[in-house]
């Protein structure tokens, strides 16, 4: 179980002596507010005293899920292969943000319902033809979620290979939060009610429909202070296991995570559950229009960068973040500091 294999401990060192570099810039201390503190934490995964974000890798996991059977989604699930082809075609959202920042992006089916003939461009790994209707049985076996991780470490590999300094997952399957919902339920001991939304373009009873659906799943599968291993496996998609084993991976070899929305967010709490430190590894982009987004960032105890009412998933939220980032990191390189401008540190920090 690779999985549980211990996160690398962060950078102490390389953290304080940025802290005190960061103290030194021609600035008042604190006044860049929650950016010094993300400059900070990068400094601590990257292990150096000026952190940069030169090189962004970015892999969307795509799956379909069998809770759609259930009527639970706007949208038909044959749209995940269509957007598969939209992404790689350079005519999504999330592709034309990767390449306004110069950043890689790779497509990957998980377990797509409609996987022949195979996309060009897409790197095929399926698990299964979709996960089964968990209001019925487990989404997946055990040996189907193993596989599933193993995706999201093999995609780690392939950025830490190439040098990158910042991981970014995304997601895209019909129905997929309904199952981030569902997950984030049974491992909160949240009700359906106070967690699940419209996700993408459902009216009232809609819903309240996937509330009953969720429900339902949460009665069959009995979860409450099982293991988040069992939990994951009854409930999850292969594209969530897969960001789920992408972000142990990344904590196991040092790699810093930018997390993206709603989706992404509970497969970093299925991340945490599984493996706790990982979640030092990790920053997050934005707090998404997604009720239930609040409730998982705040049992992670973690900050969003951003809170714009986003709800495309794709990775699109954390990439608009990236720019943020790279501006605290510029700074931090850049600014002058007191001695070296000339500048009395005190009348610029009364």
């Amino acid at each position: 179980m690779w999985w549980k294999k211990p996160a690398l401990a962060l950078n102490r060192q390389a953290q304080e002596q940025a802290a005190q570099h960061n103290a030194d810039l021609t600035k008042p201390l604190g006044s860049l507010g929650y950016l010094e503190q993300c400059l900070l934490h990068l400094a601590a995964m990257q292990g150096v005293l000026k952190p940069h974000l030169d090189r962004v890798w970015i892999s969307v996991f795509a799956a379909d899920h069998g809770v759609t059977e259930e009527g639970i989604s706007a949208y038909p699930a044959r749209v995940t292969r269509q957007m598969l082809g939209n992404f790689v075609q350079g005519g999504a959202a999330i592709s034309v943000l990767a390449k306004q920042l110069d950043a890689y992006l790779e497509v990957i089916d998980c377990g797509i319902l409609q996987s022949a003939p195979k996309l060009e461009g897409v790197l095929h790994q399926p698990v299964a033809k979709g996960t089964a209707n968990f209001t019925q049985q487990p989404a997946m076996t055990a040996e189907q979620l193993e596989q599933a991780l193993s995706i999201g470490r093999q995609a780690v590999q392939r950025a830490k290979a190439q040098g990158v300094q910042l991981f970014i997952a995304g997601e895209m399957g019909i129905g997929n939060t309904t199952t981030a919902s569902a997950l984030a339920c049974a491992l909160l001991n949240q009700s359906a009610q106070s967690m699940v939304d419209k996700g993408t373009g459902l009216n009232p009873s809609g819903v309240q429909h996937k509330i009953n659906v969720i429900d339902q799943a949460l009665a069959l599968h009995q979860l409450k202070s099982q293991s988040p291993f069992l939990v994951l496996q009854s409930l999850g998609g292969f594209e969530v296991a897969a960001i789920t084993g992408a972000y142990i991976a990344a904590a196991q070899c040092g790699l810093s995570v930018l997390v993206d929305g709603f989706i992404c967010s509970v497969a970093a709490l299925c991340a945490q559950a599984l493996n706790p430190a990982s979640i030092n590894w990790m920053l997050f982009a934005h707090q998404s229009a997604e009720i239930g987004h609040k409730a998982v960032l705040k049992a992670l105890q973690v900050r969003p960068l951003l809170a714009l009412d986003l709800c495309l998933g794709e990775a699109s939220g954390a990439a608009l973040a990236v720019p943020l980032l790279r501006n605290i990191c510029m700074l931090n390189a850049n600014m002058a500091t007191f001695s070296q401008a000339r500048v009395d540190r005190k009348s610029i920090c009364d």
